[in-house]
């Protein structure tokens, strides 16, 4: 399981780590009943502060997603797919959003945003990894 976090994007670690675990299991990288990697391990994969890792697993808790396992660790839930699925889309969508009003703010029009988002999108399809065609660790 590959994560990784960006401490310069503006979003909190603990939120990444949350989107991350989340399009992992959207995408079935990460099962209901699939033991994730305790918060130790993350952390240290990570370079995080494991209360970091731990604020994201609670979180993660909270919204029915993962649930612990006593004395095993934390384990996907049964219906977390579905669940994930819908939260990713509105994810990138509220993303999207703020992207797109930064650029009609800047004086971009529709067509030009368009044409930009293409152009990126093609460059993009073929060289970012998603959470399913990860290199293994």
């Amino acid at each position: 399981m590959f994560f990784t976090v960006d401490p310069s994007s503006g979003v909190a670690i603990y939120l990444q780590i949350v989107r991350q675990i989340k399009f992992a299991i959207a995408e079935q990288t990460l099962r209901p009943g699939q033991l994730l990697p305790s918060v130790r391990v993350l952390s240290q994969q990570l370079t995080v502060n494991p209360n970091t890792v731990s604020r994201a697993f609670g979180e993660l808790q909270s919204e029915g997603i993962i649930e612990p396992l006593r004395g095993r660790g934390v384990i996907v839930c049964n219906g977390a797919v579905d669940q994930c699925r819908k939260q990713r889309k509105t994810i990138i969508a509220d993303r999207i959003v703020g992207v797109l009003t930064e650029a009609l703010h800047g004086g971009l029009s529709a067509d030009e945003i368009r044409a930009i988002v293409d152009k990126k999108l093609v460059t993009l399809e073929r060289t970012v990894n998603t959470v399913s065609n990860e290199a293994p660790d």
